[in-house]
C-alpha cells in the first residue's frame, strides 16, 4: 500500500511541474539550415540532415529535455520518450507505407509542438507557436528520430 501511494504522489507531484513548464526560445541558430518560411510544413524537410541532427541537439537541450530527458535519454523523465513517437513506422518494410506513416506522425509533432499538450485542462505542454521556429522544431524532431534510430 505504501509503494502504491509514494508512486501515486510522485506521479502527481510530476504532472504538477509539467504543469508549470513555460516555453522558452532556445539560443541555438537555425541559419545553417535552409529556411523555411512562416507557413508550416506538413513534413519534415530536415530527415536524414547531419547538420539539422547537431542543431536539434543543442535546441532539444536548451528547450526539451527538462522534461523528456537529456540528449532525449528518458531514463527518468516525467515526460514521454520522444524517442517512441516514430517506432511503429520504423517496423514498416513497405516503401510507401513507411513514407505516410512518417507524414502522420510529423503532422501529430508539428501539432503538438506548436499548440502544446493540454489533457482536461492542465497545460502538459506549453505551446511553442510563436516561440519556436520550425527550422528548430524540424531539427529537435530529426535529432529525435536520429537517437531513436541509433537505439539510445
Amino acid at each position: 500500500m505504501n509503494k502504491l501511494l509514494i508512486t501515486l504522489i510522485a506521479s502527481l507531484l510530476a504532472a504538477s511541474a509539467l504543469a508549470n513548464e513555460v516555453a522558452v526560445a532556445p539560443s541555438v541558430s537555425a541559419d545553417s539550415l535552409p529556411p523555411l518560411g512562416e507557413t508550416w510544413r506538413s513534413e519534415n524537410p530536415y530527415r536524414g540532415n547531419p547538420e539539422a541532427v547537431a542543431l536539434g541537439q543543442q535546441a532539444y537541450n536548451q528547450a526539451c529535455a527538462r522534461c523528456h530527458g537529456a540528449d532525449a535519454s528518458t531514463n527518468a523523465a516525467p515526460a514521454p520518450d520522444l524517442r517512441q513517437l516514430n517506432r511503429f513506422c520504423r517496423r514498416i518494410g513497405d516503401a510507401e507505407l513507411k513514407a505516410a506513416c512518417l507524414r502522420d506522425n510529423d503532422a501529430y509533432f508539428a501539432k503538438t509542438v506548436r499548440n502544446g499538450k493540454i489533457i482536461v485542462g492542465v497545460t502538459h505542454m506549453p505551446p511553442w507557436q510563436g516561440v519556436l521556429k520550425q527550422e528548430l522544431a524540424w531539427a529537435i524532431q530529426t535529432f529525435v528520430e536520429f537517437r531513436a534510430g541509433a537505439g539510445r
